[in-house]
């Protein structure tokens, strides 16, 4: 197995992606006028005569862009100023297209659980299909339990095992060759870290290739996860829109190339799964249809993870003493890195819980109605755009003790403020679309934290605080430099 890290390439490659709305010199200043600024308050849309719902309130914004520019600059920032305006539903224009903020459990759950069918992915399909065409969270009904059926055999309780016996091989090797005792860049090394894992787990990848691959993937995933969070989405040259479809494109060839083989043969990757699954009545999947999954699983799989990774990695390192728990517990145990080791780490498990409380990987659901409908009393037509923030739900004072503070016991077993409401706590999503791969996800962040945890101590720089991109999913705007000392044995 070769080694994947390389400092000068990762730098390199996280500079091409740059400036962001988080990075360009002024972009705070601005989106901090455009959101005090005072706009006139609208309704989305009159009510029906005699139906006694109320009008979502809200407001457009600037022209076109709307609130798009202060939602990716200033992320749960924002929202959060939304929700104390306007309370738990209310609207604005963002990415070109008017669309009803949903926050709070109850909005939440009413949106997520679906039970009359009432929301759509539609909502998805119009922010990133160009990018993720008919990846399993933009499909639904019927078609969307389907293709859950198949893939959900790639996640039995014997294909977790082995998916963590290659992952931690992969992981234990990386960390026992990363760069140490002086400061890198930890998110970089992170992403490429779990992009290499993904390849191993799912695609069973050649390590005699391997390197040149993942650099030449990771970026296309990059370009096309972005495109996504497009202001002016049109391919414009050199813009983000343009890029998407770019690494779009990269990544339909990749996996187009390798199906006549995995065709061919079998192995125990999820690749190999997709290309010979079949129904009861002996149905396959297309070509066209494993690599529109090919590309979404991957994407899913490495991205969520890392965002993951390096916020309870930032918090661990900001807080020693919890650093200092985590790797007691893990020596405590002193076990094989299985997913029941794994599960045995409650103190393990409340951090990232807590990291993913203050810091989700995904900022949003997206959602659209299929036809008018009530939604917390006010009236939502057939086909509105709707963003469920959870990002508001995990910082709401009503539900958590100083919700600002890395404080992981609050998801101790004494406590349970995550509890207090089933769609309270949703990181993940809920409902029919709640993440598939959620279960590998988790043991994945785990795996790379012991084992980090167990070869270094995590520092950052004297008084360092990091600032969050929101402009796409969220990541450290300068890549979150940290310093990894080498513990002493013995």
């Amino acid at each position: 197995m070769t080694t994947l890290i390389n400092p000068q390439k990762i730098r390199d490659a996280v500079e091409r992606h740059k400036p962001t709305l988080a990075t360009t010199p002024g972009t705070g200043y601005i989106a901090e006028k455009l959101e005090k600024h005072h706009w006139r308050t609208q309704p989305f849309a009159t009510p029906p005569p005699g139906s006694d719902l109320k009008p979502i309130p809200g407001d457009p914004g600037l022209p076109f862009i709307g609130h798009t520019f202060e939602l990716m600059r200033l992320g749960a920032d924002y929202q959060l100023r939304r929700y104390q305006q306007f309370g738990p539903i209310s609207w604005a224009t963002v990415f070109g297209r008017r669309g009803v903020a949903v926050a709070g459990p109850e909005g939440t759950q009413a949106v997520l659980a679906n039970k009359e069918n009432t929301y759509s992915q539609g909502g998805w399909r119009y922010l990133i299909d160009t990018f993720f065409h008919r990846g399993l969270m933009l499909l639904d009904g019927d078609e969307h339990r389907y293709h859950r059926r198949i893939m959900q055999a790639a996640f039995t309780r014997e294909r977790l095992n082995g998916y963590t016996n290659i992952a931690d091989a992969v992981i234990n090797e990386q960390i026992a060759t990363t760069p140490h005792d002086h400061e890198l860049e930890l998110y970089p090394m992170l992403k490429q870290l779990t992009l290499t894992v993904a390849a191993h787990v799912f695609m069973a990848a050649d390590t005699n290739t391997a390197d040149t691959n993942v650099e030449y993937l990771n970026d296309a995933f990059i370009a096309a996860v972005r495109g996504g969070t497009a202001i002016v989405r049109y391919p414009v040259p050199g813009g983000r829109w343009s890029r998407g479809i770019h690494g779009r494109r990269v990544l339909e060839k990749y996996f187009r190339d390798a199906i006549p083989e995995k065709r061919r043969t079998t192995s125990p990757d999820f690749f190999s799964a997709l290309c010979h699954a079949a129904s009861d009545d002996g149905e396959t999947f297309h070509d066209d249809d494993i690599v529109n999954h090919m590309i979404f699983l991957m994407m899913a799989a490495h991205d969520t993870a890392t965002i993951t990774t390096t916020v309870a990695a930032y918090n661990l390192a900001r807080h020693p003493e919890w650093q200092n728990a985590v790797r007691d517990e893990i020596a405590a145990h002193n076990g094989p890195i299985t997913p029941a080791f794994l599960d045995s780490l409650t103190t393990l498990d409340n951090v990232i819980n807590e990291s993913l409380r203050l810091v989700g990987p995904v900022p949003a659901f997206v959602r659209e109605t299929t036809t008018d409908t009530e939604l917390l009393g006010h009236y939502v037509p057939g086909g509105s755009f709707l963003l469920v923030d959870p990002w508001v739900n995990h910082l709401l004072p009503e539900y958590w003790t100083n919700p600002q503070t890395f404080d992981p016991d609050r998801f101790s077993s004494h406590r349970n403020e995550h509890k207090q409401h089933p769609f309270l706590f949703v990181p993940f999503g809920g409902g029919a679309h709640r993440c598939i791969g959620m279960r590998f996800g988790i043991l994945e962040v785990k795996t790379i934290l012991c084992r980090l945890l167990a070869t270094y101590q995590l520092e950052l720089p004297e008084s360092y605080q990091v600032r969050w991109d929101t402009s796409s999913l969220p990541f450290p705007a300068d890549g979150l430099p940290m310093r990894l000392t080498a513990l002493r044995r013995g």
